[in-house]
């Protein structure tokens, strides 16, 4: 299993956390040549597997991954009935998030639920806007809930990467106006050293 060090996330559900934070260190070493700042950066064993799987395409990470995220979850006593992912920020042809809440729901035995949210209009992509409040304005409903599959159910909200907590608290917002779920636990594998 890989070592973690969970850290208490809090918004708009009722228990949640991010395994680690995403890096350990960052430190600036100079400009490439076409002047963009360069980085050495040291991450945690979650953040470099979440990081290889996501932008190096190495899916052999996604078992070590599950099994973690799977083992935290029993150890908390969760009683999961969906697994839920956050919806993409973009498209891409293969979802490290929508992969790993699918293996994640086969883990625990429960029923995975990609269609129960869904992203409903285009926005740009969060990573660029640092202001909460924008951030907040941006994701104003932008996420559709399938409220039937959702009511009286115990949801684990399921994301790669926890940065401001803005989407995760939209999309818990529209879980709980449209789809009444009995408890809502937020679940990222990774987060930001800074969260605004």
């Amino acid at each position: 299993m890989i070592k973690i060090s969970p850290k208490k996330i809090k918004g708009k559900w009722d228990d949640g956390y991010a395994l680690d934070f995403h890096t350990v260190s960052s430190d600036y070493v100079g400009d490439d040549e076409y002047g963009h700042p360069q980085f050495a950066t040291t991450r945690t064993a979650i953040g470099e597997l979440l990081y290889q799987l996501k932008y190096g395409q190495d899916r052999s990470a996604i078992e070590a991954i599950v099994t973690t995220i799977g083992n935290f979850v029993r150890e908390k006593s969760w009683p999961i009935d969906l697994v839920i992912p956050v919806p993409a920020s973009c498209y891409r042809p293969f979802q490290p998030v929508v992969a790993l809440a699918k293996r994640l729901a086969d883990n625990l035995n429960v029923t995975f639920c990609g269609g129960c949210v869904a992203k409903v209009k285009d926005i740009p992509e969060l990573k660029n806007i640092f202001d909460f409040n924008k951030r907040t304005k941006l994701l104003s409903g932008i996420f559709q809930v399938d409220g039937p599959k959702i009511e009286g159910k115990h949801v684990l909200l399921f994301d790669d990467l926890y940065r401001s907590g803005a989407t995760m608290n939209a999309v818990s917002s529209e879980l709980k106006k449209s789809g009444n779920p009995a408890r809502i636990y937020a679940l990222t594998l990774t987060m930001t050293r800074r969260h605004r």
